[in-house]
């Protein structure tokens, strides 16, 4: 009977946000709005980023590579510690988890 009334109570708060939380940042997003394979492969780091020109004329468009497995990766010459970083990240950016940061404005 309690629990019904502070839901019933709840529900009659206006808000806008329709899961009830607030926005606990005022930062505008930091992430990049349009990913191609250039900007994923720069996200991802750690020297991955110098198979650009490869993905591109082989795979051509992101979705594909968000679903290129190893071998087709180790057919296109690229080394074990890349395929696993490219397969591991493509697996997070599809789940949602994880994006590439845009580049912090230089003043």
């Amino acid at each position: 009977m309690a629990l019904m009334q502070v839901l019933n109570s709840t529900k009659a708060i206006p808000s806008s946000n329709p899961y009830g939380f607030s926005r606990f940042f005022s930062k505008s997003s930091l992430f990049v709005a349009k990913v191609g394979i250039p900007e994923f492969l720069k996200g991802v780091g750690n020297g991955v980023e110098t198979h650009v020109a490869k993905l591109e004329s082989e795979i051509g468009d992101f979705q594909k590579l968000l679903v290129t497995r190893t071998l087709k990766l180790k057919k296109l010459g690229i080394p074990c510690k890349h395929r696993k970083l490219i397969l591991k990240y493509t697996h997070k950016y599809r789940l949602g988890l994880w994006k590439p940061r845009a580049e912090p404005v230089k003043t």
